[in-house]
């Protein structure tokens, strides 16, 4: 028996597919925010592969970062996830966190050259 693992995922339309390649045909739930919020279709593909589809609810969609995760019914193994950034919010965000990086990069370019000189490098 083999792990069931997704391969690959789109966003098209409003519904998220992917493709899972497991033994057994699972029963998969989504969740957003930790509440459930639907089952995915689950239809065969070739042997040992399945197409899962599920429709995200235009009501989850909102400003900034919202995370939506397929999990394995019963046993709450997580299959993928899927982000979506949208909003004027997250331009700001975005923007941010490139200046927070920015300068932790010019202080491990500054510690490092400190490096180099005090070893002889």
């Amino acid at each position: 028996m083999t792990e069931a693992r997704l391969e690959q995922s789109r966003l098209l339309a409003g519904r998220w597919e992917a493709r899972l390649q497991a033994d057994t045909a699972p029963e998969v739930r989504l969740s957003h925010n930790g509440a459930d919020i639907g089952a995915v279709t689950v239809t065969a593909a070739e042997q040992g592969h399945w197409v899962l589809s599920v429709a995200i609810p235009p009501e989850t969609l909102g400003d900034g970062l919202q995370t939506y995760v397929m999990t394995s019914s019963p046993e709450g193994t997580v299959l993928g996830n899927l982000a979506v950034l949208a909003g004027q919010p997250l331009d700001a965000d975005l923007r941010a966190e490139i200046g927070l990086l920015r300068g932790e990069l010019d202080l491990l370019k500054r510690a490092f050259r400190r490096h180099c000189v005090e070893t002889g490098a």
